[in-house]
């Protein structure tokens, strides 16, 4: 495949893959439904709107008092009497800046008040979104790269953010503001009124289909800005393959793509943008050019037309042209403030869609729903793990992922409480599939999974998180110390507790050679160790919990032998009276273990113990056994 094909391929695979989570529930919907959907997820953004309506129209209504006043101080104080009346001057000037004080006052307040609505609401909007992606299935939130999943609730709510903090309740002003002009220019002159409109009616017309064109670019602006972030955030997460294979070059090609794609699109909606500034601008000079003429006209009485409304004094048609750039301003900052709602709607549409997104493995005793902030009922018959042992049964299970064909094929199984059970078979067999269908990080197509007689679709987190546990086969470990990851698996847990259990699966003295002990910094993803130090960290966070249940996705894979044995003793120590499912990636885990289940390609195809499954001649598991002990003997 050529590097142009490949890149074309990999586009495709990306705006794939960026469209299925729930984008286009949200693509359909008008701009003011987006907008009220929007508004009613974030209540905060309404609460005490009233008061900034009214500080709204304080600081609107002060700004006429300046052609007004033009035209009372020229009419009445200057042309009017034989000599200028300079104390009616100045008391006019200084009611105009008293009431020019009280509008910036009132400004001001109103901004300090869209400011914390704005913010508060959205970080609202932002909890919300980011508590229903966890309560995304991990197979639906692998349907996007993580950057662009991460934008939706950052760069994409920051839109609506800038938007509402100002942009907002600007359009509302501006819109009040063009009511307030266009009445006192109608109570000067209405045919003078007449005509400013007539002015302005027809590139309005044409704005409203430039405003349509932004929209639809604003929409390709976030998405692509979310794929350009998934595609930096997947270059340095994956930096140390970038560099072991020396693909640098073809990742910043990629990185450089994205960032193009996203300054094009950018490009795409400056042309609209700049065509609606230049109809503006137009609009206004040929406004006032038109007001000056005709004002002249209609005041000197050169048109001959005996009009009600018709007679204008120098100060009218001076105050007029001030009117005119009253009445102008909301139309240019309307344009401006109409290109960012546009990219707020498209944040917006964005936000909507992870939300629209149903949380296909839901808490049965119910959450929060993402709409409307309400506390959902529990499910019919949730009911938790009961006290004591725990076994598991396993009937007809079965899985497909959405785009391939069915990976498990009806499972049954019967794991009594206690037993110590290896999972083994070929790479693609179903074995990480069913751990997660276990642990219910997915749910089956078909079939059911009881742990302690429950079954697994009726059991509260809160209960199974605290009973069942599993170990993945990539320890990950967050930005934090050692102790900061082992209060994951327990928030409550005491430094004593935690050096009794390192201390107990035989960590005690590697914790002691660490530079600063349990306070040591493990860096982003656990960088700052090793992946088997990692994975010895990953698995004292697990005992720590003390489980009932332990699912090993093989936890040992990435161990050295020698950290491998101390880690077996610890694993044997924590499945002591517990029921532990292992994925065995070193056949050694599963000799030890009490049954063997065999997969290959989705089908349980053996099951029983080590001394039963090694003496079956034609057996999967004794032809992997038979190998591995060559293996061993060859090294």
């Amino acid at each position: 495949m050529t590097t142009a094909a490949a890149r074309a391929s990999e586009q495709r695979q990306d705006e794939a893959a960026s469209s299925r989570l729930g984008t286009e529930t949200t693509t359909d919907e008008t701009a003011l439904q987006t907008v009220r959907r929007g508004l009613a997820l974030a209540p905060e953004a309404l609460r005490g709107v009233w008061i900034t309506l009214l500080l709204a129209v304080i600081a609107t209504a002060g700004k006429v008092v300046v052609p007004i006043a033009v035209q009372s101080i020229l009419d009445e104080g200057i042309i009017a009497p034989e000599i200028p009346d300079v104390g009616y001057v100045a008391g006019a000037a200084g009611l105009a800046a008293l009431v020019l004080l009280t509008t910036a006052v009132s400004n001001i307040l109103m901004n300090r008040r869209l400011f914390r609505m704005a913010e508060t609401a959205l970080a609202t909007l932002r909890k919300r979104a980011f508590r229903h992606i966890h309560d995304l299935s991990l197979l639906t939130q692998g349907t996007e790269q993580r950057g662009a999943l991460v934008s939706r609730v950052t760069s994409d709510v920051d839109t609506i953010s800038q938007f509402m903090s100002f942009g907002g309740i600007m359009l509302v002003v501006m819109s009040m503001q063009l009511v307030l002009a266009t009445a006192v220019m109608v109570f000067y002159s209405w045919p003078l009124a007449l005509v400013v409109w007539i002015c302005y009616v027809p590139i309005l017309l044409i704005m409203a289909s430039l405003q349509r064109r932004i929209r639809a670019r604003f929409q390709t602006v976030r998405a692509e800005v979310g794929r350009m972030l998934g595609t930096v955030s997947e270059a340095l997460v994956g930096s140390a393959t970038v560099r072991a294979y020396g693909i640098a070059g073809r990742t910043r090609s990629q990185q450089f793509d994205r960032i193009r794609s996203v300054r094009d699109a950018q490009f795409s909606v400056l042309k609209p943008q700049s065509a609606s500034f230049f109809l503006s601008e137009t609009a206004d000079g040929l406004a006032t050019a038109v007001v000056i003429v005709v004002g002249i006209l209609l005041g000197t009485g050169a048109l001959g037309l005996d009009l009600p409304g018709g007679d204008l004094t120098a100060g009218g048609v001076i105050a007029f042209v001030f009117l005119v750039s009253l009445f102008s301003q909301p139309v240019r900052m309307g344009i401006e403030m109409l290109s960012e709602a546009q990219n707020a709607i498209a944040g917006w549409r964005r936000v909507l869609g992870v939300l629209d997104t149903p949380a296909d493995v839901s808490d049965p005793a119910g959450g929060l729903d993402p709409h409307t902030g309400n506390r959902l009922d529990p499910a019919p018959g949730v009911t938790p793990l009961p006290e004591g042992l725990l076994d598991i049964e396993v009937t007809d299970l079965r899985y497909s992922y959405p785009t391939g064909p069915e990976v498990l094929h009806g499972l049954t199984v019967s794991l009594p409480a206690r037993s110590r059970v290896a999972i083994v078979g070929e790479t693609g067999s179903g074995k990480t599939t069913f751990a997660k269908l276990l642990t219910r990080m997915m749910d089956p197509a078909s079939g059911q999974i009881l742990i302690g007689g429950v079954p697994l679709h009726l059991i509260p987190y809160s209960s199974l998180r605290a009973r069942v546990v599993m170990v993945p086969q990539e320890g990950f470990l967050f930005d934090t110390s050692v102790a900061g990851n082992l209060l994951y698996g327990k928030p409550d847990a005491t430094i004593d507790q935690m050096q009794r259990a390192l201390d107990e699966l035989g960590l005690g003295d590697w914790i002691a050679d660490l530079p600063s002990g349990l306070d040591t910094p493990v860096g982003q993803r656990g960088e700052s160790l090793s992946a088997g130090e990692r994975q010895l960290v990953a698995l004292a966070r697990a005992y720590l919990v003390d489980p009932d249940v332990i699912v090993l996705d093989e936890a040992t894979s990435a161990v050295d032998p020698a950290a491998d044995v101390r880690l077996q003793q610890a694993i044997d120590g924590l499945a002591r009276g517990r029921t532990t499912i292992t994925i065995a990636h070193r056949l050694s885990t599963a000799e030890r273990a009490d049954q063997i289940m065999v997969l290959d390609d989705g089908d349980l195809v053996e099951h029983g113990t080590h001394a039963e499954l090694v003496d079956l001649e034609d057996g999967i598991y004794a032809g992997l056994h038979r190998s591995w002990i060559a293996h061993r003997e060859t090294r």
